[in-house]
């Protein structure tokens, strides 16, 4: 029988007192926000395009366009692998609850959305960029996201994953700018139009290790496809409005980090290639150190190798082997 895992769930809210705590990975996108002297106006601002997109593409019975908002969750999952009481920052999400002010309801959105984790960061920026130094062609080390991925499908199947969350995650993330995307004759009402991606990608082949398939749409009024990473079916599983509390947070993110392609000032056609070196865009008013985040991640992947990888190896390796899907 494999070992079992304890995993902890700590929440701490998203708004514009929002502190990053000790344990955040200072990559993660949310608490890059929370930091420098512009860091209450970046959190208000951001929150404040949350809550327009929203209420914008939930505009059934919403004459004003002020029925919702939104509140968002950091859900900062820790492990402990020997249930000794030291436990490892795994994984760290966001999760959405949606504020019906004319109802006077709250309804419970999508967990999921931003994804970050430190054996990612070790995955992409140490172990990949290692098993390449001085090699003529790029190659995939053997197993490749094996690890990540069980633990990944070992929280989610957990009891504590249960307690606390009544619907599998959904994760939202940019689309590839190596990768050209077709547009399809599938529409969604509130996802939008479907796109398909020509190829399948690394991160694609890395999700999938984690249980998660992938969509790409575009929603309306959007300019480029979001990359929607989910298990059982995206568009029967979940609601209009939650589907929404994810388009509305993550879509808001983009454009900040990635406005060269989700802030660009011409929307995607039917065939698209986004570009990260698009000048035709603009900025928001939010401050976002994106070389800053870049540099980090090295940082990250050698700390998750030295307090994690290191010295679970043995333990992590034969609950590897022995974890049955």
């Amino acid at each position: 029988m494999s070992k079992e895992f304890i995993y902890t769930v700590k929440r701490i809210c998203f708004d514009e007192s929002y502190r990053p705590s000790d344990n955040t990975r200072i990559t993660t996108n949310f608490a890059n926000l929370a930091r420098g002297e512009n860091r209450q106006e970046n959190l208000r601002n951001t929150l404040k395009m949350v809550n327009s997109r929203f209420n914008a593409l939930a505009n059934w019975d919403n004459p004003k366009g002020e029925r919702y908002s939104v509140e968002l969750e950091i859900v900062s999952v820790d492990m402990d692998v020997e249930g000794s009481g030291q436990a490892f920052p795994t994984i760290e999400i966001l999760q959405t609850t949606i504020l019906d002010h004319h109802a006077n309801k709250r309804l419970e959105g999508i967990v999921g959305n931003n994804f970050s984790s430190y054996v990612r960061d070790y995955d992409f920026s140490v172990l990949l960029l290692d098993h390449n130094k001085g090699q003529p062609q790029f190659s995939i080390p053997d197993n490749f996201g094996d690890l990540h991925g069980k633990l990944f499908k070992d929280f989610v199947d957990s009891s504590t994953y249960q307690e606390n969350f009544t619907k599998p995650p959904v994760i939202c993330l940019s689309v590839s700018d190596n990768k050209n995307y077709q547009r399809t004759e599938n529409q969604h009402p509130v996802l939008g139009v479907e796109y398909l991606p020509n190829e399948s990608s690394l991160t694609e082949q890395y999700f999938k290790k984690m249980g998660l398939k992938v969509r790409y749409f575009m929603p309306p009024n959007s300019v480029a496809p979001l990359a929607f990473y989910f298990c059982g079916d995206l568009l029967s599983d979940y609601s209009n409005l939650e589907l929404i509390s994810t388009i509305s947070t993550m879509e808001t993110f983009q454009k900040i980090y990635r406005p060269e392609i989700y802030n660009a000032n011409a929307t995607a056609g039917n065939f698209y290639q986004p570009n990260l070196q698009n000048s035709n865009h603009s900025l928001t008013q939010i401050v976002y150190d994106r070389e800053e985040r870049s540099k980090l991640a090295v940082q990250q992947g050698r700390f998750a190798e030295e307090h994690f990888i290191k010295p679970y190896r043995a333990i992590l390796e034969q609950w590897s082997s022995n974890y049955a899907v």
